[in-house]
């Protein structure tokens, strides 16, 4: 039986990635390091035996068929694009305030810090400010306003980049039961990096001063963003 039910036809109760989520497909994948195969070569010497064919002589390793198909195979075209991080908008540069449109911090307005190499913006907002830490977003989800924070002097430490927002993989054979319950007691939540910290403290420390020599932009930045009814953003001057 068909796991999405179709409500009308052409529409299923579930998204594709509800069905595959059902479907569990993910869980039974197994990761191995296949050996290396080694090339065979294209001809290899061979003693041909036999009054007149005496000698050695180079044979190929795979014939070529004797006949040619009927039907012409379509060969697979190699493709010579690569990714490019896409390109900064225009109305977005250094010190924009930004208005969040998705994730937890939907609403929320934030400071664009610098673009990473790939391609999300960096932002903070400041964590002491609204609460929004040091974030990565996609810049298709955020609305640039003309509010602008001055950045001059300011210089954004190098760890900052997108190696600094990767996650540790630990892998572990207990199951998701036995890593959050140890004796009966709930397992202990991670700390966060006492590195992390410092860098957050660092970079709000240079906002929040540029920020206090403009009146009221803190107010404005503590703010949270949303539509009333009869309001469309196309209309709206940001």
């Amino acid at each position: 039986m068909a796991r999405s039910k179709e409500l009308v036809p052409g529409v299923g109760r579930f998204s594709r990635s509800q069905v595959a989520a059902k479907r569990g497909l993910y869980k039974g994948l197994k990761k191995s390091e296949k050996p290396a195969v080694e090339s065979t070569p294209e001809t290899i010497e061979k003693t041909i035996g036999g009054e007149k064919n005496g000698g050695q002589r180079l044979v190929p390793t795979s014939k070529a068929p004797r006949f040619y198909s009927a039907e012409d195979v379509r060969q697979p075209k190699k493709s010579r694009k690569t990714a490019k991080p896409p390109q900064l908008r225009t109305s977005i540069t250094p010190g924009t305030v930004l208005i969040l449109l998705a994730g937890r911090f939907r609403g929320k307005r934030v400071v664009f810090l610098k673009q990473l190499e790939s391609g999300l913006l960096l932002v903070s907002g400041p964590y002491k400010v609204n609460g929004v830490p040091l974030r990565r977003v996609n810049q298709a989800y955020v609305i640039a306003t003309s509010t602008k924070v001055e950045l001059e002097g300011i210089k954004l430490p190098e760890e900052l980049n997108d190696a600094y927002f990767a996650k540790p993989s630990s892998k572990g054979a207990k199951s998701a039961e036995e890593e959050f319950f140890e004796d009966g007691n709930p397992k202990e939540k991670e700390a966060f990096p006492s590195s992390k910290a410092a860098l957050q403290k660092e970079v709000d420390s240079n906002l929040i001063a540029a920020i206090k020599k403009t009146e009221n932009l803190g107010k404005y930045l503590r703010s949270t963003w949303g539509l009333s009814k009869g309001q469309y953003p196309h209309e709206m001057v940001f």
